[in-house]
Formats: C-alpha cells, sequence, structure tokens
C-alpha cells in the first residue's frame, strides 16, 4: 500500500494530485523552486521540500534534489505529473533504484515511446496504421531535402523526442526546410535534451484525436474512449472534449483497439495516450504515444465517471485495473478550455505579472483544476498554463453552454490572458456545430482582437475608486470637503489614449456623480466600497464591477470584460513604443537565442534580427522596415525583461 506520495511538479497538476490523494488517505509532499514558496500546490501538501532556484533545470529538473527530498520525508512513491520529467525514463528508473514507486509506466515503456524515430518502427510492426515519413538515423539536412522531396510537400519537421507542440515546424517550400530544422533542433535540444528529428506527410485539416489506455502489471490493458483535442494554436492544445463530436461507436471501438494494441507493444501499464491524426475519410494514423498522465485528463474523468490519479497510484502500487473494458461506458459530454498567461492578439506570446484577482467560475457540473491564487507573480521559467476550465453536462449543446458561462464568470486581472480568446472559440457557430479540426483557429480567429470592452464602465470605476480613496482609504471623503464646487479633473491612459474624465459630485447623501468622459455624460450614484466587490448606477442601469489597483494601474472587471486604465501624469510602462523610432524592444521577458545581424549590417523588412526564449517557445524579432543595424544591446545567452530595448534600427527613410 502507497501512504505518502512526493509529487515532482508544480502548479495545477501537483494541487490536482494532492486532491486525490486527500481522498485516499494518503500523505503528500510537495516541492518548490524559490519562485513558488508561495504557490498553492505548496500550501495544500502536507509538507514542503524546497529543492532549488526558479530555472526548471536547477529545481523541477534537478533529479538529485527530488530524490533527495524523497528520501528527507520518507515517502513511498513519487508522482512526476506530466511535463518535467514525467517521461523521463532515467528518472522513473532512479526512482526505483533509490526504493520508491514511480507512479507512471515502466522505464523501459517510457525509453520505447519516448523516441518517435523507434515508436514508428515498432508501431508499423505492431500493425498501427502511420504517416508517410523519414524517421532514419542520418539526420543531416542534405538526407532531410531529399526525403521531403520523396514524402512531398508540404511536411512536418518534428522532435523525435518530446512533444507538447515544441520542435514542431511546417514547410510548404523546399527553401524553408534548412531554418526549420535550425530552429526545431535548438528547440527540441532545449525542451528534450535531444535535437533529433524526423519529417512526416502533412494531412490537410484532420482532426487530432487521442486514446486513453491504461495496464496494469498483470497485462490488462484497456481504453477508456477518446479526447478530441483538434483546437490547437501552436500545435498545442486549447480545448479539448469527450466524446470526439466526429466519431460513430464503430469508430471509436476501432480506434480503441489500434490503441490498446499500441500499448500492448511496449507491455504498458499505468496511464498513456495514443495520438492520432483523423482525416476527412475515417482514416487515422499514428502520431505518437505520451507515457504519462495527459493534461486533458478530466475530461475522460468527467464523462467515465473515474479519478484517473486513483487508478495510477492503485496501479503504480500492484492493484488489477479497477475494472474491465466492458465496464467502461461514456456518460455525457466534458469539454475542458485551458487559460494561459499570453497574448493571442500579439502571435500568443507569453505574458508575466501579478495574479492581482483570480476567482475561479462555479456552478453545476463546472469543475477548475488551477494552479494560481490570488497574490502569486507569473514567471517567466514555466509553461504559462494556469487554469483548467472543465465542464460536464448531459449533452454536448449544455456542455457548450456551460463552458460559455464558466469563461464569461471566471475573473483574472493584473495582466493579459487567453480567456476572452476562449469565449471567441466557444462561441463561433463551428465549435456549437463541431464541425471543427487542427485548422480552425488559423482559419477562423487568424486575426482576432480583443472585443471592445466597456472603456467607459471601467473608467467610471477606475475615477470614483480614485475618488473615494479606495483601496488605500476606503469610505474617505476628503474630495467633498476639498471640492465643494465643479468637477474634478482626472486623467487616465487607456490602450495607448490619454482620456479625460471629469467628476462632479451632486449630493454627499446619496452619492450621486455627473461624470463626462470625452464628451459623454453619465450619471452615477455609488457608496464607497470595502473590498474589490462595487455596485453602481449607472443611467439607470446597476452594474457590478469588480476593481483592483497595482500602483497606478486600475483593473475593473466588467460584465463585457476586463479593463486596465492607468493613472496620469505618471507615463504608463505599458506606452508602445513606435518601430519607426528605431527602438526595437522585447515584447516579453525571456532569454537571446541568437543574434543574427551584426552592427553595420544592412536589413531588409521582415528580415530576422534576433531569436528569443521565453516558457519553452521561441519569437524570432523581424525589422519593421528597409534600414541599417546601428546598435545591439544583447548577446546569445542574455537574459531580458519585457519591453527592454533589444537594438537600435536606422531607417531608410
Amino acid at each position: 500500500m502507497i501512504r505518502s506520495i512526493l509529487i515532482a511538479n508544480r502548479g495545477e497538476i501537483a494541487y490536482r494530485i494532492v486532491r486525490s490523494c486527500q481522498r485516499l488517505g494518503i500523505r503528500t509532499v510537495a516541492v518548490y523552486s524559490a519562485a513558488d514558496v508561495g504557490a498553492k500546490h505548496v500550501k495544500v501538501a502536507d509538507t514542503a521540500v524546497s529543492i532549488g532556484p526558479p530555472p526548471a533545470t536547477q529545481s523541477y529538473l534537478n533529479q538529485n534534489a527530488i530524490l533527495d527530498a524523497a528520501r528527507q520525508t520518507g515517502v513511498d512513491a513519487i508522482h512526476p505529473g506530466y511535463g518535467f520529467l514525467a517521461e523521463n525514463a532515467a528518472f522513473a528508473r532512479a526512482c526505483s533504484d533509490a526504493g520508491f514507486i514511480f507512479i507512471g509506466p515502466n522505464a523501459e515503456a517510457i525509453e520505447l515511446m519516448g523516441n518517435k524515430r523507434a515508436a514508428k518502427k515498432l508501431m508499423a510492426q505492431a500493425g498501427v496504421p502511420l504517416l508517410p515519413g523519414y524517421a532514419g538515423e542520418d539526420q543531416a539536412d542534405g538526407r532531410f531535402q531529399t526525403e521531403a522531396q520523396k514524402i512531398g510537400l508540404p511536411v512536418m519537421v518534428k522532435a523525435a523526442a518530446g512533444g507538447g507542440g515544441k520542435g514542431m515546424r511546417f514547410v510548404f517550400e523546399l527553401d524553408e526546410l534548412p531554418e526549420a530544422l535550425a530552429t526545431c533542433r535548438r528547440e527540441a535540444k532545449q525542451a528534450f535534451g535531444s535535437d533529433e528529428l524526423l519529417l512526416e506527410a502533412l494531412v490537410f485539416q484532420p482532426r487530432h484525436v487521442e486514446i486513453q489506455v491504461f495496464g496494469d502489471q498483470q497485462g490488462n490493458i484497456i481504453h477508456l474512449g477518446e479526447r478530441d483535442c483538434s483546437i490547437q494554436r501552436r500545435h498545442q492544445k486549447v480545448i479539448e472534449e469527450a466524446p470526439s463530436p466526429a466519431l460513430t461507436p464503430e469508430l471509436r471501438a476501432q480506434m480503441g483497439e489500434t490503441a490498446v494494441a499500441a500499448a500492448r507493444a511496449v507491455n504498458y501499464d499505468n496511464a498513456g495516450t495514443v495520438e492520432f491524426l483523423l482525416d476527412h475519410q475515417g482514416n487515422y494514423y499514428f502520431l505518437e504515444m505520451n507515457t504519462r498522465l495527459q493534461v486533458e485528463h478530466p475530461v475522460t474523468e468527467m464523462v467515465t465517471g473515474q479519478d484517473l490519479v486513483a487508478w495510477q497510484i492503485a496501479v503504480a502500487a500492484g492493484a488489477p485495473l479497477p475494472l474491465a473494458q466492458d465496464e467502461i461506458s461514456l456518460n455525457g459530454h466534458a469539454i475542458e478550455a485551458r487559460l494561459y498567461a499570453e497574448n493571442p492578439a500579439n502571435d500568443f506570446l507569453p505574458v508575466t505579472g501579478p495574479v492581482l484577482l483570480w476567482q475561479s467560475p462555479a456552478g453545476e457540473g463546472v469543475r477548475v483544476d488551477d494552479g494560481i491564487q490570488t497574490g502569486d507573480d507569473i514567471s517567466v521559467h514555466y509553461d504559462p498554463m494556469l487554469a483548467k476550465i472543465i465542464v460536464h453536462g448531459p449533452d454536448r449543446e449544455t456542455a457548450v453552454q456551460r463552458l460559455d458561462r464558466a469563461l464569461q464568470t471566471a475573473v483574472l486581472l493584473g495582466f493579459t490572458h487567453n480567456l476572452p480568446y476562449l469565449q471567441a472559440i466557444v462561441q463561433q457557430p463551428e465549435f456549437a456545430s463541431g464541425q471543427y479540426n487542427t485548422h480552425f483557429l488559423a482559419d477562423k480567429l487568424a486575426n482576432w482582437q480583443p472585443p471592445a470592452s466597456n472603456l467607459a464602465l471601467g473608467l467610471i470605476g477606475a475615477a470614483l475608486a480614485q475618488f473615494f480613496g479606495w483601496p488605500q482609504h476606503p469610505q474617505s471623503s476628503g474630495y467633498w470637503r476639498n471640492n465643494p464646487n465643479g468637477p474634478i479633473r482626472s486623467q487616465f491612459l487607456a490602450d495607448d489614449e490619454t482620456i479625460t474624465v471629469l467628476l462632479e459630485p451632486l449630493r454627499f447623501q446619496t452619492k450621486q456623480f455627473d461624470i463626462i468622459i470625452q464628451g459623454e455624460q453619465f450619471a452615477v450614484a455609488c457608496a464607497p466600497q470595502v473590498g474589490p466587490d462595487w455596485t453602481m448606477v449607472v443611467n439607470g442601469r446597476s452594474h457590478k464591477l469588480i476593481i483592483v489597483q497595482n500602483e497606478a494601474d486600475f483593473w475593473v472587471q466588467t460584465d463585457a470584460g476586463a479593463v486596465c486604465v492607468t493613472v496620469l501624469p505618471r507615463l504608463s510602462r505599458k506606452t508602445a513604443v513606435s518601430a519607426t523610432a528605431g527602438s526595437l524592444r522585447a515584447p516579453m521577458p525571456g532569454s537571446v537565442l541568437a543574434v543574427m545581424v551584426k552592427p553595420g549590417q544592412t536589413v531588409a523588412e521582415g528580415d530576422p534580427l534576433l531569436k528569443l526564449e521565453a516558457m519553452k517557445m521561441e519569437h524570432t524579432i523581424r525589422a519593421p522596415a528597409a534600414g541599417r543595424v546601428a546598435e545591439i544591446f544583447y548577446a546569445p545567452g542574455d537574459t531580458v525583461p519585457a519591453d527592454a530595448q533589444l537594438l537600435r534600427l536606422e531607417f531608410a527613410n
């Protein structure tokens, strides 16, 4: 019996594993880096051990530190979660060698399926359908050129080790291949420690459907249905659902049997996922096998009624599978949306900042797996996924409706994130009907911009909060005494525009105001509030706002979304720097991977200048116009903060 578990992970998955352990009466040990001292998973575990500085290589990927923590706390087992060391065969062996149960598949299965080149050969022998491609040992660029021509363009370049959308690029023209190979090698080496690559034929507009498999140490292997993961950006999943709208019962059974055969080929035990591409004709092709618990496992839990983490623990302890294949049934429909700290309107660049307020949604059929809390700081060192909002309903229509409402009622203030983007996805007719594929986001939301928020309400809320002296001096009526006559003039910066707000108190007892914003007048009734929840009547309509302040920034949650306005005269740090000024700035904090130009070099519009890496992804800084490189301020390996000046160009005009 497993009585205590060390969770070798962080964030929402660490918290989620703790919850299952608490239900089972199992003692939990969390580990944390210096960046996660006050993190949610640290607070809820029975005890926690510091394992190093913020960079993952010095903490969550530090095998010796994690094993030392396990020894110190005397645990029986180690759960790796997903990411980090979850698919590291050497770590699985090290756990066993140190006397700890590794809660995951056997190291041999991890090793066999962890390299996509070797896995494809093994799957071919097992009769699993494969895409045409190249997975040979010759990794020279010239060989890839030859093989790409044989396969036929377009092709996809993929990292042979790992997954999660990293080390992957589409190639539509042969002259694009060298840069794709170089970029994928860098990303793969950084993320997985191996720069081996492979090529695959590109299937147009497929669906990405995966099968949840589970095995035990007695040789039993079953599947628990599928998940549709076709809503993706940058080859990374955004929304997943179960069951897939595209599968018939016959196709579900067929794909399930194929997935079980794939798992059986490597003597698989514990939780795993076999991923397929599904074309319009119902043909499916093996992509990879993830030898771990998946991020999207909650949708399977919701439709099967099973706790997959509890299953993992039981199987790792030597127990047989709790259910046989004919005892698995799918009930209703579940959908999961991933909340990311990223800016969908700016090429999905990662975003950092303070969590000024996080209020998760609730309601019938709503589940939230999160790893954040009010007061946290989002770090550049880890994956930008913050939480998963999961819903379940008796049918897909109800589930979609519940997800839409859950996304509308979730509140996250302090930085840009993808909540509005998720709402836009769910409200697309094609999503509502289930008629989508992996190109859905590129086809439907390629030029997405945040919807017009109720800026006037945000400015009214910020002006009143400032007037009442909130949050520093709630209930203050100093302005009433000092400004008995005439409007109070305030200036705010919103979306790089300076806006003047005139606020005139009318009656002290009833707290009525006239507020004028850019010539438009608003009649407002509002009393001073305690805490972030404000209620006011504007032009005869009642509104509930949530207001938080961070220095000169006021974040206001309105019924139309979040608004951030900055009190002037202090210039907002968000003020955009014009590209024509010649100063190119970092759009995100990160580290410099490569500098592709030299001082004095002439560049054309669109030429690559510098590569940044943040949160495991690359971003290329390109010339906004033709000109000459005047100065370069950073070198490869340097860490840069957001908005730092990277280089200066002198433009031709």
